[in-house]
């Protein structure tokens, strides 16, 4: 019998996001409005109706069994263990501008060592903002979507069984206070900082409404006044500024992903005059054991003896000579005619960085 091993560069994927130039983008992509922001909420909670999946050993767990049950005026004796509950953190987001009644989805993550939420139904948990304050209480069965089985020596799990979500299973109690229509001054955030990109926004805007409303604060944030005509009809303002057509800039950057081999380069990549010289190594391994098999009455044992053949095969090298401000497009070319795989290249951007002639930010992932 043969054993065979062979060493070799592997089939890797490579993307390219290649963007066009002078492509806008509405503002609304680009930007944040300060003040109008999601806020989390959490709150401790616990799912109960469980089939014996619940916290066996949470300590927690029975305490605060303990204590619902007597503000219910039911008395318990102590070190209770219940399978049937499971401790739980409940987690959701109150978005902007949300109203009291409204509804928000929850996640519910398991805090013991419960196996499964399948099932259960999370009791009233009031859920708190950064300021300790409760904004809204959730309460409802629980869905997991999968499931969790085992027996005595096998089991079967589909998805995560001690995350579960319940759609619309918070009710909004408090409102954040935000009132966008009195507001007389606008501060925008950038979600990608930038001179260029900011000092673009700003003409836009400016030009747009044939004032100077805007002002670029620094590379990522611009202070907008609201004009007269738009005062206490700000919504209405925001509406226009969002479908506002601006061509955003970029870093030169290259994002390498080791583990996947996934590489990543931005449009604006050039490359000083450098030369490439680039080779394929591949090597074979192949065992095959020689078993010497003595007469049935010699006495003698059976020898096994290990041969073993390695054959390498290295490919005849290229040198690819690139010149001074070679863009993205010639580079890939380039190493694609000299046979680069992706894991190859991901090395050869590294040297070339190395050696200075890389005029971009190198990100190793």
């Amino acid at each position: 019998m043969k054993f065979s091993k062979v060493v070799s560069c592997g089939l890797v994927v490579l993307l390219l996001a290649l963007s066009c130039a002078g492509h806008a983008a509405r503002l609304k992509d680009m930007v944040d409005i300060e003040g109008v922001r999601e806020n989390p909420l959490t709150g401790f909670g616990m799912v109960v109706g469980l089939n014996g999946t619940g916290d066996s050993s949470a300590a927690f767990t029975a305490q605060s069994l303990t204590m619902m049950l007597e503000r219910m005026g039911i008395s318990t004796p102590q070190g209770v263990k219940v399978k049937n509950i499971a401790s739980v953190m409940v987690t959701a987001s109150l978005p902007p501008f949300a109203r009291q009644g409204g509804k928000l989805d929850v996640t519910l993550s398991s805090l013991g060592d419960a196996k499964s939420l399948q099932g259960g139904t999370l009791i009233l948990t009031p859920l708190k903002g950064a300021d300790g304050k409760i904004y809204a209480v959730a309460q409802g069965p629980v869905s997991i979507g999968g499931f969790a089985a085992e027996g005595a020596a096998q089991s079967v799990q589909k998805n995560h069984p001690t995350v579960a979500r319940i759609a619309g299973g918070a009710t909004i109690e408090k409102e954040v206070n935000f009132e966008l229509n009195q507001e007389f001054q606008l501060q925008l955030s950038l979600r990608n900082p930038d001179f260029t990109t900011v000092t673009r926004v700003v003409k836009s805007i400016n030009g747009l409404f044939g004032e100077p409303l805007a002002s670029a604060r620094d590379s990522g944030t611009i202070q907008l006044t609201v004009p007269p005509a738009y005062q206490g009809k700000v919504v209405d303002f925001v509406s226009r500024l969002e479908n506002l057509q601006v061509d955003p800039d970029q870093v030169a950057q290259v994002i390498i992903n080791e583990r996947t081999g996934t590489i990543v380069m931005g449009e604006n990549v050039r490359v000083s005059t450098v030369a490439l010289a680039h080779g394929g190594l591949s090597i074979k391994i192949t065992e095959s054991p020689q078993v010497s098999q003595p007469n049935a009455k010699s006495g003698g044992a059976t020898v096994v003896t290990p041969k073993t053949d390695i054959a390498v095969k290295e490919q005849e090298g290229k040198v690819l000579e690139m010149g001074a401000g070679v863009t993205l497009g010639e580079l890939v070319r380039g190493l694609n005619s000299i046979g680069v795989t992706p894991r190859d290249l991901i090395a050869i951007l590294q040297s070339i960085k190395a050696s200075g002639a890389l005029q971009a930010e190198l990100e190793v992932m």
